[in-house]
């Protein structure tokens, strides 16, 4: 085959990693690989062209009361940080690489077919870096390859991993900064974790009077802790992600209003986020709640409850720690009228 200059080689693969997304007719590039539960493990191109990303074979399993009806997922406290956009992890064995280039081969369109396998079999079959696909290692390792998170597949972050598939030898960890870990594992659960509606109960439901407190509480069944196991397949690598519900936050919509307590945040107590109101507790301050000062008039306020999550990862390989606290919130209209005085 044609020779490969070494200075032009990047700018080759480049291209090539662009065709593989703009020949819609061509056969997929990495692709008719079967993950364990045997489904395709399709090839999806990079961002822009410039790698090309395998679907990732990260299992999530959800651990904890899933009867509670609509969830959502948290967003984090720190404005900072967010789980990872893309990752590499484990993806081609040796023969998989050699049986993808010669697919390539029977495409013939424009020559393209060859064209992509002669630049593939420069870099893994004529020993610049790798020798006949590393089929000598066949059993020994495994070719890892670019996997985007898909919950944040169009974050500028997920074309940070354009390397193409590179080598890594069984029971190794690669210096690859980017490499799966069990802390990857972890934050990537932290976007699977399936959190209940922040649905509070209100008293006096659905209209109140101005003056008067209005308990708020939380349903403890709903609020547990939930946690999401994350693994890679035939791998040693999994974490575990748990969220731990540890107060409310109510911003009333308006500050004319008083909130209970003064911060506006409902620690738990006792597995229970404030307390349900019974007769006889209308003139108690409320542990929870809130109370307008000014009538709402012909509209309503926008209340705005809040849960705080603690956010924990273990694994059986890493120590594990904390994450960044989660906050997952839902409005509800409440609507304050005058309290009306009869003259007689």
């Amino acid at each position: 085959m044609p020779a490969v200059n070494r200075a032009v080689r990047p700018t080759v693969l480049t291209l090539c990693a662009a065709i593989l997304i703009t020949v819609q007719a061509a056969p997929a590039a990495w692709a008719d690989r079967e993950n364990s539960g045997g489904t395709s493990k399709d090839v999806d191109a990079g961002r822009e062209g410039r790698t090309i990303n395998v679907r990732t074979q990260v299992q999530t399993t959800v651990n904890g009361d899933s009867r509670t009806g609509k969830t959502g997922n948290l967003s984090s406290v720190d404005g900072d940080w967010t789980p990872p956009a893309c990752w590499y992890e484990p993806a081609f064995s040796p023969k998989e690489i050699e049986a993808t280039v010669k697919k390539w081969r029977k495409f013939k369109f424009l020559g393209l077919g060859d064209f992509v396998g002669d630049v593939f079999d420069a870099y893994y079959k004529d020993g610049d870096p790798y020798k006949d696909y590393n089929l000598d290692k066949q059993g020994e390792g495994m070719f890892w390859a670019a996997a985007v998170n898909p919950n944040r597949k169009d974050d500028p972050e997920a074309s940070a991993c354009d390397k193409l598939p590179f080598w890594v030898p069984d029971n190794e960890t690669p210096k690859e900064p980017l490499a799966v870990t069990p802390q990857v594992l972890a934050e990537y659960a932290y976007d699977e974790l399936p959190l209940p509606e922040t649905d509070i109960t209100m008293a006096p439901e659905g209209e109140t009077k101005v003056n008067l407190p209005t308990w708020i509480w939380l349903d403890k069944a709903k609020f547990r802790k939930v946690s999401v196991t994350a693994s890679l397949p035939d791998t040693n690598l999994s974490a575990t992600t748990t969220a731990e519900p540890v107060s409310l936050k109510i911003n009333p919509g308006t500050k004319d209003a008083t909130t209970y307590p003064a911060s506006g945040e409902c620690p738990i107590v006792d597995g229970r986020i404030g307390e349900p109101w019974a007769k006889g507790k209308s003139k108690k301050t409320p542990p929870c709640g809130v109370k307008y000062l000014r009538s709402s008039g012909d509209g309503s306020y926008n209340l705005n409850a809040t849960v705080t999550w603690k956010i924990t990862w273990t694994s059986t390989t890493e120590p594990g720690g904390r994450l960044p606290d989660g906050e997952f919130g839902a409005d509800q209209n409440v609507v304050v009228k005058e309290i009306q005085s009869v003259n007689r």
